[in-house]
This record gives structure tokens, sequence and C-alpha cells, in this order.
């Protein structure tokens, strides 16, 4: 459970203590396995190393070596290199180590006595074998993650709202989302991040500017029901129309952020595209049993129903988003649309899944979908309708084709 400090100043309109926190629960599949990434060493950290006796190990800062806690081997005496005998530790404490472990670490010279010999024991700890980083901490404090203020101070700079009413109340900070980002994420292994209550879509944000900052390549899911705004304005009449206008906004700025810089970093490689899918009902009529008492006229009624079972309403890219969900291909693969034997195509990640959504086919696009290998060919059936010899073909040759292989060398072939 962590404590986000989320106000900097005490609610004067409270009835009786001023709630200035909130928590944010992190769970882990298994705890086991999963540790939170380490978090970057602020500037004042790392200004704590030094090297007072210039070390051949590089820089260190000197940790405490008494603890309140007894340990048994933690009573002994020790003597200065100035020749001081320093009895034991302070009363109410105990060395941390034992005798033994303590002169080693002396002989080792990881033992500070201070520029005269004379101090306090304490050790050196070298900044190349601690930790590359910092562990998270429970407490997050405004300063280091954000304020509600900020929170909604950055959302009225990227949305544009016409009415006060529609502002909203309960958004977060990026810098708290940024934070967790940090946390639970590595900038190079394509991390998935959900929001399932994306509001004004904050969490988009903070994964852009995270990006951004460390070349990272995250992506984000974001979900949002039709929930309305409680005056609908010209540009927007759902809060995910607010979601949308700021990520677009926010893209524009690292956008012109970006421009004219010298691209070290790979900053140039981020992605700065998203797609918007909205939950509708399908565009394909599923076929449906009929009862065993349905008369022969009543059943081939039924089928001639079905001849075409395409919503002729429905726009290709409509029923192409429908067919790679169906296929198992994130929507957010690659989409390109190719001519084969002069007929349009659709391939989707690099070449993995072609669909063909025209009325016609020939033997000729077959031939020419074969000749890109992919790992499925959907077509629409009705692209064969007159034509069963063409369709024959078409399931004996990639039949053929597939003969003896096995796994990704074959095609999947499939009509809707």
């Amino acid at each position: 459970t962590l404590i986000w400090q989320k106000v900097f100043s005490p609610k004067n309109s409270a009835k009786y203590i001023s709630e200035d926190h909130d928590f944010i629960l992190v769970y882990c599949r298994n705890s086991d396995v999963w540790r939170p990434t380490l978090l970057p060493r602020s500037k004042e950290s790392e200004d704590r190393y030094g090297n007072l006796d210039e070390d051949s190990r590089g820089p260190w800062a000197s940790s405490d070596l008494c603890a309140r806690n007894y340990y048994g081997e933690g009573t002994y005496s020790v003597i200065c290199p100035s020749g001081r005998v320093i009895n034991g530790p302070p009363h109410g404490t105990y060395w941390r180590i034992s005798k033994s472990k303590f002169e080693e670490l002396n002989r080792d010279k990881r033992i500070w006595w201070g520029e005269d010999g004379n101090n306090m024991p304490r050790q050196k700890r070298f900044l190349s074998e601690v930790k590359d980083g910092v562990i998270p901490q429970t407490l997050l404090t405004y300063k280091l993650v954000g304020h509600t203020q900020e929170a909604k101070k950055e959302l009225l700079e990227f949305v544009s709202f016409e009415n006060t009413e529609n502002v909203l109340n309960s958004v977060k900070p990026t810098r708290l989302l940024r934070h967790l980002i940090k946390i639970g994420t590595k900038p190079d292994e394509q991390d998935l991040v959900l929001d399932f209550f994306s509001g004004s879509a904050p969490m988009a944000h903070a994964v852009l500017e995270q990006n951004k900052e460390d070349s990272g390549n995250r992506k984000f899911v974001l979900v949002q029901l039709p929930e309305p705004l409680k005056t609908e304005e010209n540009a927007a009449k759902y809060i995910s129309d607010l979601g949308k206008s700021r990520i677009r906004n926010v893209i524009t700025k690292i956008r012109s952020e970006l421009e004219g810089q010298l691209d070290l970093e790979n900053h140039q490689q981020i992605d700065l595209g998203f797609k918007v899918l909205k939950l509708d009902r399908s565009n394909i009529t599923p076929w449906r049993a009929p009862d065993k008492t349905i008369s022969d006229s009543d059943l081939l009624q039924q089928m001639e129903l079905n001849v075409d079972h395409i919503d002729p309403n429905a726009s290709q890219e409509d029923l192409l988003y429908e067919l790679l969900l169906k296929a198992g291909i994130k929507p957010t693969e690659s989409i390109e649309k190719i001519e084969l034997a002069g007929q349009s195509l659709f391939a989707i990640a690099d070449n993995a899944l072609i669909i063909h959504l025209q009325g016609t086919s020939s033997q000729e696009v077959i031939d020419a979908v074969l000749a890109l290998a992919p790992s499925q060919f959907i077509c629409l059936d009705k692209a064969f309708h007159g034509n069963d010899q063409l369709k024959a073909n078409t399931v004996k040759t990639f039949a053929t084709f597939n003969q003896g292989k096995e796994g990704v060398d074959r095609i999947e072939f499939r009509t809707v």
C-alpha cells in the first residue's frame, strides 16, 4: 500500500480533519519472482558519494555501523588508527557486524575513521557496488509525484473546455503515474500499460512522456465507458472525447519538442500514434442452427438469408478490425493496403495475416497470396459466389502448399 500526499495545504473546509492523502494498492502476479524496477538516483543522492581518501575503487559514501537492535556479537572494543581505544558503540546501541567481520573490512580499507583517523568508525559503501538505482518507497510526497492541483492544471493545458462543470476533479498528475510506470515497467521490454478507467487519459499522457524521457517502447490500452459529460460541448459529448483530445495534443507537443533535436537517444523512434476502437455489434451474421422441426422450405429460406451474411452498411475498416480480433491479432499491429493481381488486400503485421475483403477473387489473387506466404489468409466467402470451382481449387491449392509442412510454414486459409 503506497501513500500519496495528494494536497500540499490543509483543507479549511474539512469538517473534522483535512484529508491530505490517498492510497495506491500494488499487486503482482508472483511475489517470489517480481521485483520493482529501481528508480534513477537523484543528483542529490549522487552527490553523497565522494572519495576523500582517493580510494582506487572510486566514489563511496559512509554508513553508520551502530544499530539499536540487539546483536550478541556487537559489544566489542575497537582501536582507531590514531591509537584511541573505543570501548564499544554508544550506550543503547550495538555494532551491526561481528568483530571478525569488522577486522576483515578494516584490513580491506572499507572502514572510514575520519580524516584524522580518530572518529567513530563508519563503513564505506562504493558507488560501483551498490544497486544501480534507488529502491521505491511507500511514501509518495507531492514534491516527488505531484498533487491534485497540478493534475487539474495539466488537464486544462491539454483539453479545452467550453463549460467549467465538465472539468474532471479526480484526475491524477502525470508525475504520479510516471513514477508508478517506472516502478512497474522497463523501457526496452515492450511493456503494456492498461487503464480500465481512463477518464481524460492521463495514463496515456504519462506513458508518452516517459517513453520520450528514456526512449522506451511501452504501449498503452485505455478503456472508458461512453459516459456523457454533464453538459454536451461542440467538440466533446463523452468523457472519452476529452481523452482523445488530450492524447492528440500531447503528441503534438512532443513532436514539436523533438523537431530539430539531434537524435542521440533514438527519440525519433518513439511511437507517437494511437488508435480509437469502439465496441459495437458484429458485422457478420452468425449461422443459427434451425430447429429440428423446421420445414424444408423454411430451411431453404434461412440458408438464402445467410448467402450474404455481411452487414451491407459495414465499411471495410469495420470488417477489417473485427476480423483482426477474431484472428487473434492485436488491433495495434501495422496495417498496409497492398495491390495483388489488380485487387486491393490488407497486409497485417508484415504479411503475417492477409485479408481479402473485395467481392470477387481469382486464381491470380490466390497465387499472389501464396507467394507472400502469410501465416493466415482470410477471404470473404462471397468472393467465390457463382464460382464453386475456384473455391474448390483454392482449398486444394492451400492444402497442397501446406502438405508436409509444420508450424509457421503452414498457411491457415479461412472464409467468412
